[in-house]
């Protein structure tokens, strides 16, 4: 299968594309820089792999949480995309991106918890825990915002590693959870490499949605949303 996957989720801008058996990918830390880099990113990786856009048998995206203005530029490049292509779309949790990515990196060991935070601003985290399962990072409940005092594991997992900027605030957070997570790392963001890896998953499972329905997932409800200053 042929798969373009995007990520502008936070600082970082990137474009992968799985081709045949092979996974290329761009990526690139520029925080106001997404808009400029996207489309040139995925020009080169089609022309390096010598594949025209109609040739793309679905499109995978970070959905989010992340970056409000991230994530809608990833949304709108790939619902124009997959409007003139006619294929579908497979949405990819941006906190799922983050610990597939630390799994593969750390090669983690079957049942191990990913625990990944993201700086939600307005003093909150984006929390997702996840688990290990035949190589990929499967979650373990649903994704939440929450102040850092009030995320928590999930039971029955033995060893915790932390992933992602929000574990900035690990000092806030419970007692428990620092205890069961006593070295994070706060720099991995995004990438469209992990995105296009889950995405293919979950596109050989029929997880795809119609390009109308490709839209960013926020977590916070319209009372948070109405929070936010000007509003």
């Amino acid at each position: 299968m042929n798969l373009l996957a995007l990520d502008t989720s936070s600082e970082g801008c990137s474009a992968a594309l799985w081709a045949g058996d092979r996974l290329t990918d761009r990526f690139s830390l520029a925080p106001r820089g997404h808009t400029r880099l996207l489309m040139p990113m995925v020009r080169e990786l089609l022309a390096e792999r010598e594949l025209a856009p109609a040739a793309l048998n679905a499109l995978a995206f970070a959905c989010g949480p992340g970056s409000f203005t991230g994530l809608r530029i990833a949304t709108g490049v790939v619902q124009g995309l997959a409007y003139g292509l006619g294929i579908p779309v497979v949405p990819v949790s941006s906190l799922a991106a983050v610990a597939q990515q630390v799994i593969d990196a750390e090669a983690l060991e079957e049942g191990t918890g990913v625990a990944v935070a993201f700086d939600a601003r307005m003093d909150e985290v984006y929390w997702g825990c996840f688990q290990v399962r035949d190589g990929w990072a499967t979650p373990l409940a649903a994704e939440q915002v929450r102040a850092p005092e009030a995320v928590s594991l999930v039971d029955g997992v033995a060893r915790w590693v932390g992933a992602g900027s929000g574990w900035r605030f690990q000092s806030r957070m419970p007692a428990e959870v620092g205890a069961s997570v006593p070295a994070p790392d706060t720099e991995p963001v995004p990438r469209a490499r992990e995105v296009a890896l889950l995405g293919r998953q979950a596109w050989q499972r029929g997880e795809t949605v119609p390009a109308a329905m490709a839209r960013p997932v926020y977590l916070r409800d319209e009372v948070t949303w109405q929070k936010l200053p000007g509003r």
